[in-house]
């Protein structure tokens, strides 16, 4: 007998005016990141046919407003509890109210189980108050959300090897944003070894973890002044992704469902 199980992600919107990812497997959800109001988050949610009550938990990345926004008022109003490094807790209670949340601190390679998903944290380079992005591990797939990183790490790149999918941040062109419309300091925090994974960069990760597992590749977090689509899908040109599904995640409606089926054989 075979029992197809189905590991699912897709997203709300990706970019610099808000984040939110969720993944599914069985009955369960998880929504990693909340940088949407609430209506705004439900309304998404209902795109992709989910309801705020059938989230198990919410995983915070980082307190940058367009990962956190809605966070605080999406976990009170549902009753959802939160996950995220205690670095993270506290800039969020800088600036809101985090006081009746249900709220789990975790840290990098603490793995949390919802249903049959194993869910890793990761530390990275980002200027946040302790930053993770996470790893999402089922019985056969290994699923990678990774933006919101400045540089590559030696650690970034062990744990991120071997992904079956993977959300990467491609956030901007060098000399789009050189030439742009941010101040010079936001440039080079942009650019900075604790700011955002350029085109050039996400392109030297991917050759560095391979593409040989991956089924599916997801370009997000993309600048709207600073990149564009083109230079994106331009910048893994020469990589080995003929067997590789790529897609961009959009801002304003992020992608729709991805699946991993996975075979398990059960016993009669």
């Amino acid at each position: 007998m075979i029992d197809n199980t189905v590991l699912r992600f897709a997203s709300l919107g990706s970019g610099s005016k808000g984040n939110a990812t969720l993944v599914s497997e069985g009955r369960h959800r998880v929504l990693i990141d909340c940088g949407f109001s609430v209506t705004e988050t439900v309304r998404r949610l209902a795109r992709l046919g989910v309801e705020p009550q059938q989230l198990d938990a919410v995983f915070l990345t980082h307190e940058h407003s367009d990962h956190s926004s809605g966070v605080s008022a999406l976990c009170r109003k549902y009753q959802l509890p939160l996950y995220t490094s205690w670095g993270t807790h506290a800039a969020l209670q800088q600036r809101a109210d985090v006081s009746l949340l249900q709220v789990f601190h975790i840290a990098c390679g603490q793995e949390v189980r919802i249903g049959g998903m194993r869910i890793e944290p990761v530390t990275v380079p980002h200027d946040a108050r302790e930053p993770l992005q996470f790893l999402i591990h089922s019985t056969q797939h290994k699923l990678g959300i990774l933006t919101d990183l400045g540089s590559i790490t030696s650690h970034v790149v062990s744990r991120f090897t071997g992904c079956t999918a993977l959300l990467l941040e491609c956030n901007h062109d060098l000399e789009m944003l050189h030439d742009g419309p941010y101040p010079p300091r936001l440039k080079q925090r942009v650019s900075s070894d604790w700011g955002h994974l350029s085109n050039d960069q996400a392109h030297s990760l991917l050759q560095s973890i391979g593409t040989r597992s991956l089924r599916y590749l997801v370009l997000a977090h993309i600048s709207e002044q600073n990149n564009s689509e083109e230079k994106v899908l331009q910048s893994i040109a020469g990589l080995d992704t003929v067997e590789v599904t790529t897609l961009l995640a959009k801002q304003n409606r992020g992608f729709d469902w991805l699946e991993l089926e996975e075979c398990l054989a059960v016993p009669y």
